[in-house]
């Protein structure tokens, strides 16, 4: 048997999508398939198509409504599996920078409708921003988060800035701002013996100074959408700590997209509430990679496919 009390959600965010996700969980899974449908109804158009399209989900503002549906659908899978359909209750739940709106979702916190609509949204004013203000991201490796700090401070520019964007896992930290600070940054890395300093294939510079505008915009999307309290507690991005009320929610995610991803510190906050079992419903393992970098006790379980799904569950009856 599952032991929800002692089982944590994680949502991946934006780098884990993958051509075809999803699709396992939406042949073999109604309440799967329903996901999609309802996104195609919302979007007026067959969305749902572009999960085949490898360049098409690769863009940002595809690519953050996907993993949106993507997620959502391997939720219900696992509730389909596991519940006969009906809602599960983990002990909590948390999501990576766009998997925040999935983990909100997944607690009730959050209507589906009006989750694709702002992630859609979210996806568009990234995009926009990133086309009227390049930017950059590097992952330094083998780097300490105030080792980062001091390098971003000393390549920042008044007029372009250089943050952390996601303190990721001991030794993984990823950078985010103007181009060239970000370039700047780099090659201060380097001197200062960092393992590995990788520019990221990527040109929205997210959680970042460079953000302001989208996050202006969307701040207004945010303020006409009716937010509830979470069913289980969903820990935030921002604040590694739960987000226990609408105002909360609103707080978060209005700050979320010029703030940093403090990811170390949620699964660390997950694991004070008692989370033993981290189970991560995307497309990947990403999240689970990050989760033994964290924390060597817990226990991370991609469920990406059918598969995956059907083994977690034949493991669980037979414990």
């Amino acid at each position: 048997m599952i032991d929800w009390s002692r089982t944590a959600l994680l949502f991946p965010g934006q780098g884990s999508q993958a051509v075809g996700m999803a699709r396992d969980f939406r042949l073999a899974y109604p309440s799967a398939a329903e996901v999609f449908e309802i996104a195609d109804r919302i979007y007026g158009e067959r969305f749902s198509d572009l999960f085949e399209d490898a360049a098409a989900l690769d863009r940002t503002e595809n690519t953050q409504p996907a993993l949106y549906i993507a997620g959502m659908a391997a939720l219900r899978a696992l509730e389909s599996a596991v519940n006969d359909r009906a809602p599960i209750t983990p002990l909590a739940a948390a999501g990576h920078s766009l998997g925040e709106f999935t983990a909100l979702t997944a607690a009730d916190a959050l209507s589906l409708e009006d989750g694709l609509r702002l992630v859609r949204l979210r996806g568009q004013l990234m995009a926009q921003a990133g086309e009227s203000q390049r930017g950059a991201m590097a992952a330094l490796l083998g780097a300490e988060l105030a080792d980062v700090q001091a390098i971003c401070e000393s390549a920042s520019a008044e007029s372009e800035p250089v943050v952390v964007a996601n303190d990721n896992c001991p030794g993984q930290v990823v950078i985010s701002g103007a181009e060239s600070a970000v370039e700047r940054a780099i090659a201060l890395a380097k001197e200062r013996g960092i393992k590995r300093a990788v520019k990221l294939a990527v040109s929205v510079a997210a959680h970042s100074p460079l953000m302001a505008s989208a996050a202006e915009s969307f701040r207004r999307a945010l303020e006409s959408t009716a937010f509830r309290a979470p069913r289980f507690p969903v820990i935030g991005n921002t604040t590694a700590a739960p987000l226990n009320t609408p105002e909360d929610i609103l707080t978060e995610l209005s700050a979320q997209l010029t703030g940093r991803v403090r990811w170390t510190e949620s699964v660390r906050a997950l694991r004070r509430l008692g989370a033993q079992t981290f189970l991560e419903l995307g497309s990947k393992d990403v999240l689970t990679g990050l989760l033994k970098r964290i924390d060597r006790e817990a226990i991370g379980v991609p469920i990406i496919d059918s598969a995956s799904l059907t083994a977690f569950v034949e493991r669980s009856r037979a414990e």
